[in-house]
Parts: C-alpha cells; sequence; structure tokens
C-alpha cells in the first residue's frame, strides 16, 4: 500500500467512522482488485476541506456498476462476493460515514485500471 499522506492531517469526528471508511475500501481492494494490486491513498487540503483520493491498479469494475455502488446490498459478482462473505454494506457504510463528516464521495475507474475514490472530509 502506497501512503501519500501528510503527517499534518487531522480530521475531528468519530475515529470509528473514520476508520471503517479507510477499512473498507481496503478490504474491498484486497478482496477484489486481484493478485498483485497496488493501493494509493493521496490527500490535498483546502480551507474546508481534506480531498482524498484512494485508488487501486487491480481489475477494476464495468462502468455501468458506479452509479450503483454505494448502494446497500449491491454486489457487483454476487456468487464471489457470497463466497468471500460480502455483505454488499461496506461501501454504503464508507459514503454514509463520509456524508457524516461533511463530505462526499465518488468512483471512477481508473485510467490504468482498478478503482478510484475521491472523497472530502471536512478540515
Amino acid at each position: 500500500m502506497g501512503n501519500q499522506l501528510s503527517e499534518d492531517i487531522i480530521v475531528r469526528g468519530d475515529a470509528s467512522l473514520l476508520y471503517s471508511i479507510f477499512r473498507n475500501l481496503t478490504d474491498n481492494a484486497i478482496a477484489y482488485a486481484g493478485r498483485g494490486t497496488t493501493i494509493t491513498v493521496r490527500a490535498t487540503k483546502d480551507e474546508a476541506f481534506y480531498h482524498f483520493t484512494f485508488a487501486d491498479n487491480g481489475i477494476g469494475i464495468a462502468p455501468e456498476h458506479l452509479p450503483r455502488i454505494f448502494e446497500r446490498f449491491y454486489r457487483i459478482d454476487k456468487g464471489r462476493s457470497r463466497k468471500l462473505g460480502g455483505t454488499g454494506l461496506g461501501l454504503a457504510i464508507v459514503k454514509n460515514a463520509v456524508v457524516l463528516h461533511g463530505g462526499t464521495i465518488s468512483a471512477s475507474c481508473g485510467q490504468q485500471g482498478g478503482l478510484v475514490f475521491h472523497f472530502t472530509l471536512k478540515r
């Protein structure tokens, strides 16, 4: 995992929910992106927000799934998710935790494959 975060990032909020954002994104990348995947986390800041990018270079998903991946119980590969024990709640939890901390989140397909999550958290 490539951590490209500055040490001066301080996000005030619920520690458990903040942890769940990064934990769920990491767990998903490990479970679904494929072998040899690299995860990169970056952040920038402005006066009001930290802007995070969480990206992997894995197999990614088809673009038609992007609008629904934050829905509760939505699974892209239903058989595979069940086998791995997935509930389809991880990204819904991530979205709710981000929103509860005054931020927004979106996902896109990476230029070199994989998924890229862009989210903000209030400073």
